[in-house]
């Protein structure tokens, strides 16, 4: 029987956990932190035994939502793709997950779990007391070969967007510092305010993501320039242990004609190769997607509550998160509104 033993963040060994094969950006040291930070949550790491040896590690933050504390790994709303497991080749997921129940609604006096492991298939927790959404979609990209054969399984559309934009002289090149946040973020407001919504997140979230990574090399900040010297679109992306992430991207909609979108992701899949990555994740839904050759992937997210009917205030709990981040996303639109009209007098 696996069980699980809490370690304190400065006990751990980073390194270690870092070198596990199966070790995915979202369950680094500074990815913890930036969640810590903007979730207001207790980190949780542990060490996976079995019989007294060691066979892994768990990653999730413990977050309180209507007096309920919740085991997130990760929860809905952290712009995190997958935080669950790290296990030793022959080690069992299922049994993990198992584990990590008795875990949860014991030592942590947790009420609700959800769990999100990038190698946790659909169907490996039937029969158990999770239960099962497969609603979420993401896509993937396959990097492997040379750059050509890359290249090559884009939409033939695409290839033409990547071909014009080094035609017509857009240039895409990498940002730092946590002023990239504005300039990323004005974009995503725009492309949101066509839909007449608000982004789901603030600004000093991407700022808080920009200061605990940027440190290390596992975050790439693009930015697409048109020839006049106008910044047209914006790109952020990750990568760590083989596998690249997309966590979000932005454009000027009157500038689409330079195909400034195709251009950064195009940048960005060169430099996922030259980091070692032979997969992107383009993280959730979105057709236009399957343009850069990539392909659907569903993950499933497990959830359990510890006592029957809890699943409706953990949906209550959810619905929170969303009017919080909501609310905020105006309260960012409405000050740069201001800030705008202050400059133009």
């Amino acid at each position: 029987m696996l069980t699980l033993h809490r370690l304190r963040a400065q006990d751990a060994d980073w390194e270690r956990m870092d070198s596990m094969p199966d070790r995915v950006v979202f369950q680094t040291r500074e990815w913890v932190e930036f969640l810590g930070r903007t979730q207001n949550a207790e980190p949780v790491l542990a060490v996976v035994r079995d019989r007294g040896v060691d066979v892994g590690y768990f990653t999730g933050l413990i977050v309180k939502r209507l007096g309920i504390r919740i085991l997130g790994s990760p929860f809905p709303g952290w712009t995190t793709d997958y935080l669950g497991f790290n296990l030793v080749a022959g080690v069992s997921r299922h049994d993990a997950a198992e584990a990590l129940l008795r875990f949860a609604f014991g030592p942590l006096r947790c009420l609700h779990v959800e769990l999100c492991d990038r190698y946790l298939t659909r169907g490996e927790l039937d029969g158990t007391r999770y239960e099962t959404d497969t609603s979420r979609r993401t896509f993937v990209v396959d990097l492997a070969g040379d750059e050509s054969e890359v290249f090559a399984r884009m939409t033939s559309a695409c290839r033409r967007a990547v071909r014009k934009g080094v035609k017509v002289g857009v240039r895409v090149e990498v940002a730092r510092g946590p002023s990239f946040a504005d300039e990323y973020y004005a974009q995503l407001q725009g492309v949101f305010a066509r839909q007449s919504l608000v982004p789901t997140y603030g600004v000093e979230r991407v700022r808080a993501l920009i200061r605990h990574l940027e440190r290390t090399d596992r975050l790439l900040l693009l930015r697409a320039v048109a020839p006049d010297g106008c910044r047209i679109a914006t790109g952020i992306f990750l990568a760590c242990n083989g596998v690249a992430h997309f966590w979000g991207g932005a454009s000027v909609r009157e500038q689409q004609i330079l195909r400034p979108n195709e251009a950064v992701f195009w940048a960005a899949m060169r430099w996922a190769r030259e980091m070692g990555c032979s997969t992107l994740d383009m993280g959730g839904g979105g057709e236009y997607k399957t343009r850069y050759g990539a392909r659907e992937l569903r993950v499933p997210r497990f959830r359990c509550s510890r006592i029957p009917g809890l699943a409706a205030l953990r949906n209550a709990a959810e619905a929170v998160v969303d009017a919080r981040q909501s609310i905020r996303g105006r309260r960012d639109w409405l000050v740069a509104g201001l800030r705008r009209f202050e400059r133009t007098g």
